[in-house]
């Protein structure tokens, strides 16, 4: 790949550097990138799933993950990472990111990574043929398309330096500071940069200047190569060697600053790790002076730098090498941002017609469509389009589960509110918060427990001695009337529908084993319906693609307890109409179904 980045380019960014990932999505915002820069951002001791970035006004949402692996499988898209880690972990990101592979780029900021790491590290990326820019570096910028973190400086910076969109000159430099300083001079005697990199100031760093200028080289947007060294180091002369050879034909401006360090009568180190000669043929003196005599054009001093930019740009553009550029509409920041306090995933009702994950409400909610209660639950719980024998089996849940009489708590509940006068809401509250561990809340344990067992590999006998040491009685086992000799028609219901409807059905048959065991022993020790519910929504959930995890979640956040209370508000709505209608009076208790057993309180 000739581009190092393109403005489809995405990047899994390693550290929650909020400021720095804000600064590359206000310049992906400017410059009308489609899709932000930064996929994912791999943050291992957050909490987060998400952190919401702005986007010119508005806002987006940057999934978060715990590990490299899992951000890169669910982005595999991604194939830049920019490694923020300390300098302790940067080698082990680094490492670990090499090892799970797909990355094309690595960016890593860290500097004082320990030189023994890092030359296997760089030997490392250089045999799986990956860029490493840095350590201790800003990064790099493919202008108009990419940029790393805070590379080029803040927008007006940007903006004024012309990095908004691609010029022609590809600009390599060690230093980060003088990266932006040399892209402002570029901008002012030139038409700005094509493609720029600050490989980073350690002595030892993954890609070297001869690197990216081979790549420059034939990269057919960079025109001309600027490269600004530094004393210390012998990387000049590679550049030197291909200029000679002919691997490099593009004209290059050079200049290795640190030429003052010949006045000091010791030995000088200038701010980078590498920035120190140890040997003559190392200083800035020797070099420039070596790149000059090669045809690389090399001003007197740094000084005359401005000039022959401008020299070598004004004569490749009356070569015609060198075009006009013309200037792209850009985006502007807005000056005030306000952060929204709510997030909505699952339903939008801006647009003329207010939509249901994506779907308009008149493509599912009319007759006509074919579309029924199960349909609108994918779309809003899960933002899924089931197939029609999930979405069948949503609805035969809720129809299934929507009343069991007037005697369950929960419309007991509902009808003695009813009767004090409440409204058909308050009434319906009242029923359903009835619903919990003991009511309605077998359909998530027996998801969980049932689920467990099988992940495990658990025989039925092995089940029954794990849920008897938890000292929990097996969720979705035992019903109070129904046995082996007098079935629930309703778990028969269910059990014949996935026979004849589901792909398949492996937690229901691995129940089905746990029940043969439990009803040897007591009749009543059935399959009930909770239980059937939730160990076939797992298989729906299997059958349908979820990953094992995504499962668990919707176990443990009460998903399935959901659609218990969808379906049984339907009956307690029913009870509480029902006593309106009747105009049944206020609710007491008969005093002769209560115990009383009321000591007189003893005085302390």
């Amino acid at each position: 790949m000739t581009r190092l980045f393109t403005k489809d380019t995405q990047a899994i960014f390693w550290n929650n550097n909020k400021t720095a990932i804000q600064r590359m999505l206000d310049y992906d915002y400017v410059i009308k990138r489609e899709t932000p820069s930064v996929a994912a951002i791999v943050a291992p001791t957050s909490s987060n799933k998400f952190e919401k970035f702005f986007w010119g006004a508005d806002e987006v949402m940057i999934p978060v993950y715990k590990s490299t692996a899992e951000a890169k499988a669910a982005q595999p898209q991604a194939d830049v990472l920019l490694n923020f880690a300390s300098f302790r972990t940067a080698y082990d990101v680094t490492m670990e990111a090499l090892e799970i592979g797909g990355f094309r780029v690595m960016m890593i900021t860290a500097e004082g990574i320990p030189e023994r790491l890092a030359r296997k590290m760089n030997q490392t990326a250089r045999d799986a043929s990956v860029i490493v820019i840095g350590p201790a570096t800003v990064g790099a910028i493919s202008p108009g398309a990419f940029k790393i973190a805070n590379v080029g400086g803040t927008i007006d910076n940007i903006i004024n330096s012309k990095l908004h969109r691609a010029g022609s000159c590809g600009l390599v430099t060690r230093s980060g500071g003088l990266f932006n300083e040399l892209s402002n001079i570029i901008s002012i005697n030139a038409d700005g940069i094509a493609e720029g990199v600050a490989i980073g100031g350690d002595r030892f760093v993954g890609s070297v200047f001869i690197d990216n200028l081979l790549r420059m080289q034939e990269n057919p947007d960079v025109k001309y190569m600027i490269l600004l060294g530094e004393v210390g180091g012998t990387e000049e002369y590679k550049v030197i060697e291909a200029v000679k050879s002919g691997k490099i034909t593009k004209p290059i401006i050079a200049w290795c600053i640190g030429t003052i360090a010949k006045h000091y009568s010791s030995g000088v180190q200038f701010g980078h790790a590498g920035a120190s000669a140890n040997a003559e043929r190392e200083t800035a003196e020797a070099k420039n002076k070596a790149m000059a005599e090669a045809g690389i054009h090399v001003p007197e001093t740094f000084n005359d730098l401005p000039a022959k930019i401008r020299e070598v740009y004004e004569g490749l553009k009356a070569e015609g090498v060198v075009g006009e550029i013309e200037e792209p509409e850009i985006n502007k920041i807005p000056a005030y941002r306000r952060p929204k306090q709510f997030i909505c995933t699952i339903s939008d009702d801006r647009g003329e017609e207010a939509t249901y994950a994506g779907f308009p409400i008149s493509s599912v909610a009319l007759p006509s469509t074919g579309k029924g209660i199960g349909d609108v639950i994918s779309l809003l719980w899960f933002k899924k389009q089931y197939p029609k024998w999930a979405t069948d089996f949503i609805e035969t849940v809720i129809k299934t589960v929507a009343d069991h009489g007037p005697a369950v708590s929960g419309a007991h509940n509902a009808k003695v509110t009813a009767r004090a006068g409440k409204s058909v809401v308050e009434s319906l509250v009242t029923g359903l918060l009835t619903i919990g561990p003991r009511f309605g809340g077998a359909i998530d344990g027996a998801a969980h427990y049932f689920k467990y067992a099988d992940d495990n590999n658990l025989s039925p006998k092995e089940f029954l001695s794990y849920m008897k040491k938890q000292g929990v009685p097996i969720p979705g086992i035992g019903h109070r009337i129904k046995s082996l000799k007098n079935p629930d028609l309703r778990v028969k219901g269910l059990m014949d529908y996935a026979a004849e409807n589901f792909p398949k059905t492996p937690l229901l048959d691995y129940a089905r084993t746990v029940e043969a065991l439990t009803t040897s022993k007591k009749e009543n020790l059935i399959l009930n319906v909770d239980g059937t519910i939730g160990i076939l929504m797992v298989d729906m959930w299997r059958a349908l693609g979820y990953a094992e995890e995504e499962i668990d979640e919707f176990i443990s956040s009460g998903t399935l307890n959901a659609f218990f209370i969808v379906g049984r508000s339907i009956g307690f709505i029913g009870h509480v109409l029902d006593e309106k209608r009747l105009a049944m009076p206020m609710y007491r208790h008969p005093m002769d179904d209560i115990l009383y057993d009321v000591q007189k309180a003893e005085e302390i």
